[in-house]
């Protein structure tokens, strides 16, 4: 198969992505990853072909959408400000992509960019998205995240609202994208985006453990739950060096927030400090956030860029937002974790932590004075470490990516000639 990836966003976005083309590539597949040229280096160093979409956004650019969008709190209103923020470039990121799928036989895009699925059908070319949480998976058997659907209804009329509750929310998020980006998908002459969560393609992989997948419910077979898809950056042996050095051999609690952002890190730095046990060691990840190395640096080290499964080795309970990605590698590190959530589907991932008996959430408003007993708190508590080593020993016997590929594979063999070579796109006039 010659296969098109996208996606954009957080590494978050761009990990599962690479890791399932790594192993499409090792399957003898053709893979062209299409993003932003912030992540070539990460792309091409993995051995898959770059193909550049726009804008060509610095890390100051993607910081600086990504802290607008944790300012607004509701969900449906961090989706628009997404599309807005984007629309000045849809336009020629659509023909650029267009261009891209001339030669390909299946196009594979991060679900948050449906208006990809016009080019592909214009084309003639077999559509799938990718997810990567579960919680967008519509089902009648339960609803959509934070709407209600009360248990005294009975089975057989709560399973008609919630389904009335998923045709609510495809309304309203259809409504949503077409009105941000409305204009561009007019000059491509492409249709509006229709069913966002019902019917985003005639094939999803959802990139998450079975152990996330909500147990007995109906689910349109179009979704498969594949099992994680995750990629690592290179290890480094003199930031190793460096932990073992500090550590001395002793596991100590890591904090990373990945791509969340702050107004003032150094404040927060300045408040965790103060409140952080000066008898204790910690490892901070700076990350979008640029936290700031303060206080002592014999109790509190903080780093730069490292690949979380060697970063979590060292860890005695992982600290973190709760990303899709991060999770993930906590997850698979066996550990137990404290998720403070930030934005978006991270108190979903979070209450997934407490579910599977690994850890808690704690509020992000007073993190860094309360994290220290709440860690105390999650290690007096052994059933959580117990509950990481079950995880990670479950999800050890996982292959996301080579189940994501048997499901592409057939995919691409159903659609066969039912998908004929359309025209190139043109913007209209």
């Amino acid at each position: 198969m010659r296969v098109i990836l996208t996606s954009h966003g957080s590494t978050g976005d761009i990990y599962p992505l690479i890791g399932l083309a790594v192993a499409l590539q090792r399957a003898g597949h053709s893979v062209r990853f299409a993003t932003i040229p912030h992540y070539r280096d990460e792309v091409q160093a993995a051995g898959v072909e770059f193909y550049p979409l726009c804008p060509n956004w610095e890390q100051a650019d993607l910081s600086y959408w990504m802290g607008r969008l944790q300012k607004i709190r509701t969900p449906i209103y961090q989706l628009r400000e997404l599309y807005v923020g984007a629309r000045a470039h849809i336009p020629e990121m659509l023909i650029r992509m267009d261009a891209a799928l001339a030669d390909a036989d299946v196009l594979v895009s991060s679900y948050l960019f449906p208006m990809n699925k016009g080019l592909a059908d214009r084309r003639g070319v077999p559509f799938a998205t990718f997810a990567f949480a579960p919680h967008v998976i519509p089902s009648p058997d339960y609803p959509p995240e934070n709407l209600p659907s009360p248990a005294w209804l009975g089975r057989t009329v709560r399973r008609a609202w919630n389904r009335w509750l998923w045709k609510s929310a495809n309304a309203v998020v259809d409504r949503v994208i077409n009105s941000a980006v409305a204009e561009p998908l007019r000059q491509a002459r492409l249709p509006k985006v229709r069913n966002f969560f019902s019917k985003p393609a005639d094939c999803v992989l959802v990139g998450v453990s079975d152990l996330l997948k909500p147990v007995h419910a109906e689910i349109d077979p179009r979704f498969h739950f594949t099992g994680y898809c995750r990629w690592q950056a290179p290890e480094s042996a003199s930031l190793e060096t460096e932990l073992r050095a500090f550590t001395r051999g002793e596991q100590v609690p890591v904090l990373t927030f990945g791509s969340m952002v702050y107004d003032n890190p150094g404040e927060t730095m300045e408040r965790f400090v103060r409140a952080w046990p000066r008898d204790r060691k910690i490892i901070v990840q700076r990350g979008w956030a640029q936290f700031p190395a303060l206080g002592d640096g014999s109790q509190i080290r903080v780093i730069g860029k490292v690949s979380h499964d060697q970063l979590f080795r060292h860890a005695s309970a992982v600290i973190h937002h709760g990303g899709a990605g991060t999770t993930a590698s906590a997850l698979h590190a066996g550990v137990p974790q404290i998720v403070v959530p930030h934005i978006g589907d991270q108190t979903f991932f979070g209450g997934e932590v407490e579910r599977l008996g690994c850890g808690f959430r704690l509020s992000k408003r007073r993190w860094p004075e309360h994290l220290a007993a709440a860690l105390d708190r999650l290690l007096a508590a052994p059933q959580h470490a117990t509950s990481a080593l079950r995880v990670r020993q479950h999800l050890a016997s996982e292959n996301g990516p080579a189940q994501a590929i048997a499901v592409l594979e057939r995919f691409v063999d159903l659609a066969g000639s039912d998908h004929p070579r359309g025209a190139t796109l043109s913007p209209a006039r």
